[in-house]
């Protein structure tokens, strides 16, 4: 069983075909992507500088743009607990600089949660659900959060924490996978919010 499979039981197979072998990966196995985002929007100006600080941690960025190239590689390892983690690498490729997006995520199976190691080094923490939509889609939303500071971890108080939902997809037509993000604040509003579509790309 893989994280996403154990996490979702019997819904898992009511994900679109080609999501279920995406999220289907066995330590060893990886994931690349490539694809285009067709409109990436962070939020106000006064926020530029926090998040111009969060790029140097491979986390958010503050540039915003329309058809921005990108490509997304998930790596299935074994951590020396003996679990597994997925390493999630996301590239963006503006017209004057590179920005990454990078996370770590792991089971926790009691909890029924994803956790999930935001930054590289990890600069936040955030439990993630995952459900299955009618459609056939992966919808992942957030929940509780913490500021990573080495070995110490402190909770984020709700109203300051970053609201993240995402929804993953499979357009037949197309022939690619479809993503959406967003991600804001209850107080200041949009942090971040992108979407666009990949196709898996063979290495």
């Amino acid at each position: 069983m893989t994280i996403y499979k154990d996490l979702l039981g019997e819904d898992f197979q009511r994900l679109h075909p080609k999501l279920q072998s995406r999220y289907s990966l066995q330590i060893g196995e990886s994931f690349n992507g490539i694809g285009t985002m067709t409109k990436i929007e962070t939020g106000g100006i006064w926020l530029k500088p926090f998040l111009k600080l969060a790029a140097r941690w491979q986390f958010l960025f503050p540039e915003n743009g329309k058809d921005v190239p990108f490509t997304i590689k998930n790596t299935c390892r074994p951590l020396p607990t003996g679990e597994a983690e997925l390493y999630w690498e996301r590239t963006f490729y503006f017209e004057k600089v590179t920005r990454h997006f990078n996370a770590f995520m792991t089971l926790d199976a009691k909890r029924r949660v994803v956790k999930d190691y935001l930054g590289e080094p990890s600069l936040f923490y955030s439990d993630l659900t995952f459900k299955v939509t009618p459609e056939g889609c992966m919808r992942i939303s957030s929940g509780a959060q913490r500021v990573v500071m080495g070995n110490l971890e402190l909770p984020i108080f709700r109203l300051l924490e970053g609201v993240v939902t995402v929804e993953e997809g499979y357009d037949d037509v197309r022939g690619a996978f479809t993503i959406q993000v967003d991600i804001h604040n209850r107080i200041v509003g949009r942090l971040m919010a992108y979407e666009g579509e990949f196709k898996e790309q063979s290495l």
